[in-house]
């Protein structure tokens, strides 16, 4: 669910700063509102809603009722539904941060030249984003990577589709106060830092890269 975090909250941080003025405060902050509130909180409502005899999203849907806790493939949809649900509000505040301290003589010059919305977007803003881009995408590739309360809460650890949708820091979690391997779990914990390590130098290069390309035009 990292990817299409950004791919919503960048244009909506942008049209968040371009088209409200008054009440940008209060949207702003009812999208960072599931970022703040407590994850067990959400886990549960969350799990209540899509119950699958008596949850509100199957009483939505025409036809038979879904699993969506008790299936693998739909526990995955849940999941990430809820991930990109809680964190979108998040990169949109850090998107919107950025987004502000841009000039608006910038804005101004490439309405003077015929530019459209789409266009200010990707020639103005896009490129002075990078920076942000770098560090919100550090922190989701760190956060997938370490997720553990969604899918602890929201799906039994004695589960059959448990299982499906363990990630590394569940099995961590298993490995130590389930199974008493406290070797193997920090093992796995040394393997998952170097990964991000990894990834954050691999993302660093990247952005540096085509920052170095964008000036070079």
């Amino acid at each position: 669910s990292g990817v299409p975090q950004h791919l919503v909250a960048l244009p909506l941080a942008f049209l968040i700063h371009m088209t409200l003025r008054r009440s940008r405060n209060f949207v702003v902050g009812a999208y960072f509102v599931p970022y703040v509130t407590s994850s067990v909180a959400i886990a549960l409502i969350f799990t209540t809603l899509f119950s699958k005899d008596f949850g509100v999203i199957n009483a939505l849907l025409p036809g038979p009722p879904i699993d969506w806790l008790g299936d693998k493939f739909w526990a995955r949809i849940t999941i990430a539904f809820v991930v990109f649900w809680r964190y979108l509000g998040w990169n949109v505040v850090l998107y919107l941060s950025a987004l502000q301290v841009i000039p608006g003589d910038l804005y101004e010059a490439a309405t003077l030249d015929g530019a459209s919305r789409w266009q200010q977007f990707r020639h103005v803003a896009l490129p002075l984003l990078k920076p942000m881009m770098f560090f919100a995408i550090t922190l989701t590739l760190i956060g997938n990577l370490q997720l553990f309360e969604e899918p602890f809460i929201l799906i039994p650890p004695d589960s059959g589709v448990a299982t499906s949708v363990m990630t590394t820091a569940t099995f961590m979690y298993r490995m130590a106060f389930s199974d008493g391997d406290f070797g193997t779990a920090s093992a796995v914990s040394w393997l998952l830092f170097f990964i991000i390590a990894a990834l954050a130098w691999g993302n660093a290069r990247l952005f540096g890269r085509e920052g170095a390309s964008d000036v070079a035009r």
